[in-house]
């Protein structure tokens, strides 16, 4: 059993994302073709048993030649419009794909607060799962009109890696233009090959970035690698390959050498750690001393105000923070604060016994319990 299978077998829930360079042609306007070979792969999945949500980029490759755009236009107001104008039409060429083989799509579009709340989060879960008990394919999109996250970064690479965590699926696959992760850049007269197989997102992984956004897909390598570390951090498996590839889920879930796979560098998590870990982002940031670091990574203990040394930004209680090594200004981990930023400054490098005599009152002995704490 190669890795591939051994990795794949178990794989019951897929989240596909979609780029703008799989369901577009080289004017920026959208492939109707492609979209229905796209839907016929998605189908298949779904009659093979897996549960399978997409992530669709192309709302605006839809609405730029309603608009009689004859290219895709450069200021936001624009490209809002264009998404405005084309997420419908987006759907109702999924809708028609889907319906010839008894199946709806079921639109839904988020924003980066819906996953930041986390009522609206858990709120979210729960219409997924319900949709996926029905003869449905959920199609994600980012709401461009109120939201300009997708049209500026990551064309939706980040969003399918939250959505991701929020169903704890099994597999994110990432279809994009090219190949996989390459060894060096394409087309620059060097020999180069597509990695199968990336055990860890390592500096050394980073590098392998080569700046090549198109001028209708504006995610490129970086925000992928970044949407991989999301999920592998959570314990999931990622894959990136070429879209327009014939046939490429199928190939994948055939454990075909197809793309390149990232390994989940840690078992699986809870989808409460999940959110703390890689879904909020941290309103600060708190750095440690040697001690500190020591006793949260090796240890598996809360982080105490004694070992805190510097704290920057502003953030209350209940706050997600990033926690770093003063000495080595890394990210080590992230948790959910008992104190707020004020009461830290305060308190920091004191004692726990001490928290009483400088505030007042103690209503915990850590600055962040072990519990809500994940490491990176």
């Amino acid at each position: 059993m190669n890795i591939r299978e051994e990795i794949l077998s178990g794989v019951n829930k897929i989240v596909i994302k979609v780029g703008t360079r799989v369901l577009t042609n080289e004017d920026g306007f959208l492939d109707k073709h492609q979209i229905t070979e796209f839907s016929k792969q998605v189908i298949k999945l779904r009659s093979n048993g897996y549960s399978v949500v997409v992530v669709s980029s192309g709302s605006v490759g839809a609405g730029i030649s309603a608009l009689g755009f004859q290219k895709r236009p450069n200021t936001l107001p624009e490209l809002q419009a264009a998404a405005a104008i084309g997420q419908g039409k987006l759907i109702e060429i999924y809708n028609e794909c889907f319906k010839k083989h008894g199946y709806h799509a079921a639109q839904i579009l988020l924003t980066r607060q819906d996953f930041e709340d986390r009522q609206r989060y858990l709120n979210t879960c729960n219409t997924l799962h319900s949709l996926l008990n029905f003869k449905t394919i959920p199609i994600i999109n980012e709401n461009d009109t109120i939201s300009v996250e997708e049209i500026t970064f990551g064309d939706n690479d980040i969003l399918s890696a939250l959505v991701t965590n929020l169903l704890r699926a099994d597999l994110l696959i990432l279809l994009s233009s090219v190949d996989g992760l390459y060894t060096t850049p394409p087309n620059s007269g060097k020999s180069c090959s597509v990695l199968s197989v990336v055990d860890s997102i390592s500096d050394d992984i980073k590098k392998l970035v080569f700046k090549q956004k198109t001028k209708e897909g504006i995610g490129g390598m970086e925000s992928k690698l970044e949407a991989a570390g999301i999920a592998t951090g959570s314990g999931e498996t990622v894959i990136i390959a070429n879209g327009r590839q014939s046939d490429v889920l199928s190939k994948i879930m055939n454990y075909d050498n197809v793309g390149t796979l990232f390994l989940p560098y840690k078992k699986k998590i809870t989808s409460r750690k999940r959110w703390i870990g890689f879904t909020v982002r941290p309103k600060g940031k708190i750095y440690i001393d040697d001690g500190a670091l020591n006793a949260l990574l090796k240890r598996g203990k809360s982080l105490l105000p004694s070992g805190v040394v510097k704290v920057d930004g502003n953030f209350i209680k209940g706050d997600i923070v990033s926690i770093l090594s003063v000495n080595e200004n890394r990210e080590t981990a992230r948790g959910l604060m008992n104190y707020s930023s004020g009461e830290v400054q305060k308190i920091k490098g004191l004692r726990s016994s001490s928290i009483k005599k400088t505030l007042g009152y103690k209503p915990y002995d850590e600055i962040i319990h072990r519990d809500n704490m994940v490491l990176l």
